[in-house]
């Protein structure tokens, strides 16, 4: 997790099942919001992409390993890694870990590509000059 962006996060009681841990498709919001806060620490707004480029990030596809099963109130941290960096795409390997007193558990693990698409057309186009020189630099660790 050295390398990686991270974000912190505590899981709710909207984030279980009956069985009492965390539902498997919220590692896909958590993952999300990382991603979120990841690019707002890179000095990106979605918004501002959206109002200024008429482009946004979609998900084009995920890929999910569960390792380990979060409960309620468990603190994790949630990492993000760039593997590839596309003309109109970026690949990333997220982590999802409980943070205890003995160390980071691993709770899952997941592979996301991302495009970045017209907000009209919703078809590929490139990702802006300055955006790229924006996420290609490593970010500060949340």
């Amino acid at each position: 997790m050295a390398d990686a962006f991270t974000w912190q996060l505590r899981v709710y009681y909207e984030d279980t099942d009956a069985g009492g841990i965390v539902f498997y498709a919220n590692y896909l919001k958590f993952f999300e919001r990382a991603r979120t806060e990841w690019l707002r620490a890179c000095g990106i707004s979605q918004q501002a992409l959206t109002e200024t480029h008429a482009l946004m990030f979609v998900v084009k596809s995920t890929a999910v390993d569960y390792h380990a099963p979060a409960k309620l109130d468990d603190e994790l941290k949630v990492s993000v890694v760039v593997e590839k960096l596309g003309r109109a795409s970026v690949q990333f390997s997220q982590s999802a870990w409980r943070m205890t007193a003995q160390g980071p558990e691993l709770l899952a693990t997941g592979k996301i590509k991302v495009g970045c698409v017209n907000t009209s057309t919703l078809r590929p186009e490139a990702i802006p000059a300055e955006v790229l020189a924006s996420i290609a630099l490593p970010a500060v660790a949340g």
